[in-house]
């Protein structure tokens, strides 16, 4: 009985290993097919993405290639977009060149009824801006024209000049709508300061949105606290004092109900303007 009992166990035990042995079998080549699988998509894919890779690179060269090559070391490319006027007033007497220079100083002088000032302006921050101040004062935009706004509060004093229209005798309800043909991405902002616009500063108004800057400009005659988002164009070297003179008389209160301040009282007149390299 027991030699039969032990013919049936080893019958058994042949059986079940023969049986695992398949199951391994079985699940080895599961496991070579699943990696033979995974190799080729991992191929594919890896194939797939080189080519994307260079492909991009290749668009990127060929996107890039003529910009960089086209703008000569020591310049900046520049974009003047075109504007309408969104109802205010035009004067449209071109556009600067499309690469100006970012290395240098300009030096802005102001000819006035008051006597002269005068500013600098880093090329290195401010290329574009510059650059307009160059164009624009070449065809003569600001000749014959006054500093039409004042603010004088304690906080937030300053002259605001620029309008190629704020001219002649009197006021007129116009004046500081004027600009030119284009306006131009702000440059400089002074984001990274507690005191952004402080004493005898030059800094470009705009409309409060990105890429509004045009012709007009405002003067800071006390540290001002304003959010970083007026170009900040140059420092007055000369002159300031007839700022002050200015501010010190006082406005009209004639835009109290909007934006505050007024027609200065005592008027200035910039006679001419001109902003050439320095020396």
């Amino acid at each position: 009985m027991s030699s039969i009992k032990d013919r049936q166990r080893a019958a058994a035990r042949a059986r079940l290993e023969k049986e695992m042995a398949e199951r391994s079998a079985a699940a080895r080549k599961r496991r070579q097919k699943q990696a033979v699988i995974g190799s080729a998509i991992a191929v594919v894919l890896i194939a797939g993405a080189a080519v994307w890779i260079v492909t991009s690179l290749k668009d990127d060269k060929k996107s890039d290639t003529p910009a960089a090559s086209s703008v000569p070391a020591g310049q900046v490319a520049c974009t003047w977009t075109p504007d309408a006027g969104g109802g205010g007033k035009v004067k449209d007497v071109g556009t600067p060149p499309a690469t100006v220079p970012n290395t240098g100083t300009d030096t802005l002088t102001m000819e006035t009824n008051l006597g002269t000032i005068k500013a600098t302006l880093d090329r290195s921050k401010v290329p574009c801006t510059s650059a307009s101040f160059e164009f624009l004062s070449s065809k003569k935009f600001w000749d014959n024209t006054k500093c039409h706004r004042l603010v004088n509060e304690a906080s937030f004093k300053v002259l605001q000049c620029g309008d190629p229209f704020a001219s002649g005798k009197g006021w007129r309800e116009t004046d500081g709508q004027g600009g030119p043909s284009y306006t131009m991405a702000e440059e400089n902002l002074p984001t990274d300061t507690q005191k952004p616009y402080p004493a005898k500063s030059i800094a470009m108004a705009n409309t409060g949105q990105p890429g509004s800057t045009g012709s007009q400009f405002f003067i800071v005659a006390a540290d001002t606290q304003l959010p970083a988002q007026y170009t900040l164009l140059g420092t007055i070297t000369e002159g300031f004092n007839i700022v002050e003179d200015v501010v010190k008389a006082g406005d009209d209160k004639a835009f109290a109900q909007q934006a505050g301040g007024g027609h200065p009282k005592k008027e200035i007149t910039i006679k001419t303007l001109t902003t050439v390299p320095a020396a």
